[in-house]
């Protein structure tokens, strides 16, 4: 089952026409879009990778598509989001993020369960991609 983070998550990966009409939206809102990769998506990991810069002063999405093209030839095997930040006083923040690209298999996560004191049950997920070294997850 693919991974399902960010905007968009439980539709079918988009088209390089759909990423670009967002891109276009996030443009059209004045919010700076960036790209970053990772090889553990691991839902609490926040903090990918980030490629290049972020495009303040971009207002064409092909600039973007070109940018993330060459991202995926880096990193074929890596989990690409694109993010747009909104810098209106105020908002300060993320607006959207999307998955672009992905693995070819996705290996998936193994749950946990401890028990503990009295009824007390914890959880944690332990991506299978993390059995192996970064750089050698996919």
């Amino acid at each position: 089952m693919p991974m399902t983070q960010g905007t968009f998550s439980f539709l079918p990966d988009l088209t390089d026409e759909q990423i670009r009409a967002q891109v276009k939206y996030c443009f059209d809102n004045g919010w700076a879009v960036n790209i970053e990769y990772t090889d553990d998506p691991h839902p609490r990991n926040t903090y990918w990778e980030m490629w290049d810069l972020p495009m303040f002063d971009l207002a064409d999405p092909a600039g973007v598509i070109t940018e993330l093209e060459a991202c995926k030839k880096v990193f074929p095997n890596h989990y690409i989001r694109i993010s747009a930040f909104d810098s209106t006083a105020g908002w300060e923040s993320l607006r959207i993020s999307f998955i672009v690209n992905r693995p070819k298999e996705e290996p998936g996560y193994h749950l946990e369960r401890n028990e503990t004191h009295g009824r007390t049950v914890q959880y944690t997920l332990r991506p299978y991609a993390t059995q192996k070294p970064a750089g050698q997850r996919y």
